[in-house]
This record gives structure tokens, sequence and C-alpha cells, in this order.
């Protein structure tokens, strides 16, 4: 067989090389792995063991990590595996901030490979976010930054017998931090008389700027991002709403 002319061999290189551009650009650049917002989820515990009718042993009593998500994307990078090795600095807060309420301490690392993969794959497109260390590293300090439950005491808002108004609740941490966050809610089951909170969300530019979690004119969906820890939650509606306190999650 006569070798490959030299013009042939450049054309091939050529396509290799335009392939692999396109497979990198795939991996971040494709309509569904773009996203335009980080979203910081706090949960409650109380409300998330009662969404998935666990006992769950003396869950924290104040509000927790549940994930840093991009907006639109999932799943980014499905060969890029969790390694709890690179985030052995960050255990003792992970362990404390970004629990796992509803699975026992042996399988509480399964929590975080789930962000980790379903979502931190995704934000790694961003340099300040590049590595799992960066991922969760920076989840941790958004977390602190917004302390969510200090501020929460501060504007009187407490776990309580007593019901809130959503609306007193989203605008009360609106002036707070000077952007609209999101409230979700676990609606009332036959039975029960009012709606539970559950999740409030935080959201951040790709600058780690905070931003409104919705514009004017923009669905309020809900239930985003959830994960098997909460997937009953909505959008709460307007209205009152039970704040339970930590061991007490039925209305």
């Amino acid at each position: 067989m006569a070798p490959a002319a030299p013009g042939r061999l450049l054309l091939c290189g050529l396509g290799l090389a335009l392939g692999s551009l396109c497979c990198a650009h795939g991996l971040w650049g494709s309509g569904s792995h773009e996203w335009q917002k980080l979203i910081m989820a706090h949960h409650w515990p109380a409300t998330v063991c009662k969404e998935v009718e666990n006992d769950c042993r003396t869950p924290p009593d104040y509000w927790t990590i549940h994930g840093l998500w991009p907006d639109k994307a999932e799943e980014c990078n499905r060969s890029w595996h969790f390694n709890l090795d690179e985030i052995k600095d960050l255990l003792q807060d992970m362990k404390i901030y970004w629990p796992d309420v509803i699975h026992s301490s042996p399988n509480r690392t399964f929590f975080w490979k789930h962000e980790w993969q379903k979502h931190g794959t995704c934000a790694a497109q961003l340099d300040a976010l590049n590595s799992q260390k960066k991922y969760f590293g920076k989840g941790l300090d958004l977390y602190k930054g917004l302390a969510l439950n200090s501020m929460l005491q501060k504007l009187g808002i407490i776990p309580s017998g007593n019901y809130y108004q959503v609306a007193d609740i989203k605008d009360a941490l609106a002036g707070l931090y000077g952007v609209i966050p999101k409230i979700q809610c676990l609606l009332p089951k036959q039975g029960e008389e009012v709606q539970i909170i559950g999740q409030i969300e935080l959201c951040f530019t790709k600058d780690l700027q905070l931003r409104n979690c919705t514009e004017p004119g923009e669905p309020a969906a809900g239930g985003r991002g959830a994960w098997q820890a909460a997937p009953g939650l909505q959008v709460c509606e307007d209205g009152p709403v039970f704040y339970p306190p930590p061991q007490e999650s039925n209305p």
C-alpha cells in the first residue's frame, strides 16, 4: 500500500484536532451546560426529615447547606469522579455545615458525591470552582459569609409554634441582603393546616456577587436541583408558613 500523501496527513491531523476541540467545547459549551447564576441552597433539617419520613437521628438545629448549584446545568462531566481525599482538609467544616441530614455516618459521603457529580462538575467552568476542593471550599465560604442562621435570628425569625407570613420573611431577607431570595416549602398534606418552610436560596453571579434569584417576569420554578433529600419542595405560596422547631415538624 502506498504511503498517504502529505496533504492527506495534514487534513487528517486537522480533523483530529478539530474533533478534540469540538469535544472539549461540548463539555462546557453545549446548550445543556450553559448557566447564568449559582444558587446557594440552605435547607432546614427538621423539614427535610419530615419530607422523606425519616426520623433523622438528632438532625442539626440550624440551617445547613443543601448545595451550590448552577441554575441550568447538571452532570457536565460524568468521568470526573468524586474523590474524598481532595477535600480532606475541609471535612471538619463539611460535617458541620454541609452534612447529609438523612443518612447515617458510614454513607454520608454519598451526599457530597452526588452534589459534586450533578452540580460541581458544571460549576467547575469557573476558575474559582474548578476543583473539588475549590467547589466545596467556596460553598463553605459563601455559607459562612451569608450567615443565614444569625441573620434570621437578628430579624426575629426563629423556629416557633406560631406562623409567619411568607412575604414577611422574603421581604426581610431582601432588605438585609439587597437581593430577592427564593423560599421553598413543603406543601400541607391532608389534615395539615399550613405549608412548612424547607429551603432558602440566595443566588450569585458568575463573579460570585449576590444577585436576585428571580427577575421581574421570570417564573419562580420550584424544586429545581433538589435530590432525594427534598423532592417535594415547591416555591412557597403567599400566606402563612410554619417554621418548625428542630424536634417538631408537624403543624
